[in-house]
């Protein structure tokens, strides 16, 4: 007989929720034992059910996906994450993958590979698809050791993240923003935490410190 393999997803909207379960059960093998809504549910949740295996979100309420990734994994080393976004760019994946996720799959690529990816990392390998590997050995190919050092907006700082920033220290809202950027309010606040946890920063007058010491102020 077939293991079984207990998950818990982790994600704030219902529907998606509803619809993983209902694709994960087709295959007998997979039972979803939870479901969170936000990242605190979803730390409450692992440690309760300990499941084989967590599906998480990164855009999640009141704890974003990478900080509960980065605590579990801190208790828990063994830990078999696969981390399910919307976010493609360079940056999210190397993120993710350095914090100890075992899989990495975009919302838009959610089909019968999430089979694929379950049975890969059950069976004790880390699953990425063959464009998001080649980003990933990219990246650590071409990143220079001393750019680790380096607190540069063009080093630490994604594109899209450097064009929140400047939009921010202007004054703009987070809605303004979304509009002007034309993605989610969401999207801009995720970007937000993202960057003040890069920086090692807690105030909006530190981001405007921060902007203003490499001339960001002024990018459109």
């Amino acid at each position: 007989m077939e293991q079984t393999i207990t998950i818990l997803i982790a994600d704030d909207h219902a529907l998606l929720r509803s619809g993983l379960k209902l694709l994960l059960q087709k295959k007998p093998a997979n039972k979803v034992v939870g479901e969170a809504s936000n990242g605190i549910e979803a730390l409450r949740l692992y440690e309760e059910l300990r499941p084989h295996i967590l599906i998480l979100d990164i855009s999640m309420p009141h704890m974003d996906g990478i900080e509960v990734l980065k605590k579990i994994k801190a208790c828990h080393a063994h830990a078999k994450v696969i981390v399910l976004t919307m976010h493609e760019d360079e940056d999210y994946i190397t993120t993710i993958m350095k914090e100890g996720a075992v899989g990495y799959i975009p919302k838009v690529a959610v089909d019968e590979e999430l089979y694929t990816a379950i049975d890969t990392v059950q069976s004790g390998y880390v699953y990425l698809r063959p464009q998001d590997t080649q980003t990933l050995i990219a990246s650590v190919l071409h990143k220079a050791p001393q750019a680790v050092e380096d607190n540069s907006p063009f080093v630490i700082l994604s594109d899209r993240e450097r064009e929140v920033l400047s939009y921010l220290v202007r004054g703009y809202t987070l809605v303004e923003t979304a509009q002007q950027l034309l993605i989610s309010i969401k999207t801009v606040d995720t970007h937000k935490t993202r960057m003040m946890n890069k920086l090692n920063l807690t105030k909006k007058s530190e981001l405007v410190e921060y902007a203003i010491k490499y001339n960001l102020l002024s990018e459109d």
